[in-house]
This record gives structure tokens, C-alpha cells and sequence, in this order.
């Protein structure tokens, strides 16, 4: 989710929720580490990750991975990366998820933690489906990256745990800041757990609701920055993001282009 268009909705969520507390070099424009905002410098006396935390979720062991932000699709220089934000939510993942079964395509769903509590079945059906898992934290707060780094660490581990529970066992392999607030430190601390930082390089922004036609058109104008397309299946009204998935997925096949995952 971009760190505009204001989120006061997930404190209700949070606040509902029990127990929380609070790529390398350019091979092709597809591999191109553009589109999402610069994370902001470290704060001062910034130190590696924690070896271990009392947030640590349950199951297989994680093996570290890059900490680097990924654009880039592990299907190739033609493929592309859906990407889905902020839920799950009862009302629009289904939806999502219809959509993407129709058209043979997976995605990668960026889930904040108090929605995955909260849900465990949508969060379930999406695995079933072959999708990947995201850690979007525990309560998608923008200006993490201007927090503690003990603040960072109880988002990203806790919403780590509550994801992992929920899905049954299946850890998430990235790791989204709210807004694009990264910082090293969080980037670090979730590649030591396994979650590849991701980034995107182009915004749909339906979060502004512009309309079916706008957000298709964003699509078709943007394509050539690259791979990662960013969507949301919650945080408000998403009947426009659905309706432009129905359009944008079959337009990229008639493009040629195949669909693949972030790279890790």
C-alpha cells in the first residue's frame, strides 16, 4: 500500500483485534529496481536484526534471503507479478481470488497480520489456491519507518507469527512496508526471517478510486516500468480494482506477457 490516501480504517481493525500488541544489476528494464519510494535513512546507531525474537512464528525453519528490494519476476523478462494488498477482507478477496482462477493466474497477497487473525479461512483459500503470502505487518502504519526499531521488529515478527497461524503452517516469503517505509533495519530483519523485502514498480492506485477505465489505462501507460503491479483487496470499496482486474489480466496475455512471482 503507498503511504498516501489515509488508512484510519485498520485502527478500528487493530483496535478490535485481541492480544496484538500494538535487483541487483539491470539485466532489463523488467529487472529494474524502480517504482517504489526510497526508504528513508537508518536512524542513528542502527544494529543488525535480533537473533531471535518472542515473536517468532511456529514451523519450518526460515533460510535467510537477499535484503534487497525485489521488482523483478522470477518468470523471466516478460513476465509480470500481481500483487494484492491490505487484506484479506470477506467482501473483496473472494472476489479477487475468483478472478485471478479464471484467468490461470497467481498472485502474491501482502496481508496485514490483524486481517489474517481475523480471517484464517480467506487466508487458507489463498495458499489452497497456489498464491504466495506477503507480511504487510501488523497494523500498516506509514510512518514505521520513523519508529523504533523495536517498534519495527514487533510489526513485521508479529504479523509474521499471526499470518503463519492463519494460514496453517505456510510462512509469507516477502515482506511489504506500508507505504514503501522501509528502512535497513527492517529490510534486514525481515530477510534474516526469510521474507524477500518487495517493492512495485507500477501503482494501480485504486486506493484513490479512480475509476475502472483510469486504473486499466494506468496499466497499459506504465507497463515498461517494470514487472510489479500493485493492487488492493481491502481497505474500502474494491469493486473498481475487481473490475480492473477483469480487463488488465486478459490484455497482458494478448501482450504476450506470462505471470510469475517476485524473485526471492
Amino acid at each position: 500500500m503507498v503511504r498516501s490516501g489515509g488508512r484510519g480504517w485498520y485502527g478500528k481493525v487493530l483496535a478490535a483485534a485481541l492480544g496484538v500488541t500494538a535487483v541487483a544489476a539491470l539485466t532489463s528494464f523488467w529487472n529494474a529496481q524502480v517504482g517504489s519510494p526510497e526508504e528513508r535513512p537508518a536512524q542513528a546507531g542502527v544494529s543488525a536484526p535480533p537473533a531471535a525474537s518472542p515473536a517468532q512464528p511456529q514451523g519450518r525453519k526460515s533460510t535467510p534471503v537477499s535484503a534487497e528490494i525485489a521488482h523483478a519476476s522470477d518468470g523471466g523478462a516478460h513476465s509480470v507479478n500481481i500483487t494484492i494488498d491490505d487484506g484479506p477482507d470477506p467482501v473483496w478477496t473472494p472476489q479477487v481470488l475468483q478472478v485471478l482462477r479464471e484467468n490461470g493466474v497467481k498472485a502474491t497477497f501482502c496481508m496485514v497480520g490483524t486481517q489474517a487473525q481475523a480471517h484464517p479461512d480467506l487466508v487458507r483459500t489463498v495458499v489452497a489456491a497456489g498464491h504466495r503470502l506477503c507480511d504487510h505487518t501488523v497494523s500498516h502504519d506509514v510512518t514505521m519507518d520513523r519508529k523504533s526499531e523495536a517498534y519495527q521488529s514487533q510489526q513485521i515478527l508479529d504479523a509474521e507469527r499471526m499470518i503463519t497461524k492463519a494460514s496453517g503452517g505456510v510462512r509469507p516469503l516477502y515482506y511489504r512496508a506500508p507505504g514503501g517505509a522501509f528502512t535497513p533495519y527492517s529490510r534486514h530483519l525481515a530477510a534474516s526471517r526469510g521474507m524477500r523485502p518487495l517493492g512495485w514498480n507500477i501503482d494501480s492506485k485504486d486506493f484513490e478510486l479512480p475509476g475502472t477505465a483510469t486504473m486499466v489505462a494506468t496499466v497499459k501507460n506504465e507497463i515498461s516500468n517494470g514487472p510489479t503491479l500493485l493492487f488492493h483487496d481491502a481497505g474500502g470499496d474494491r469493486s473498481q480494482t475487481v473490475a480492473a482486474l477483469r480487463e488488465v489480466l486478459p490484455w497482458l496475455k494478448d501482450q504476450g506477457y506470462g505471470f510469475g512471482f517476485p524473485v526471492r
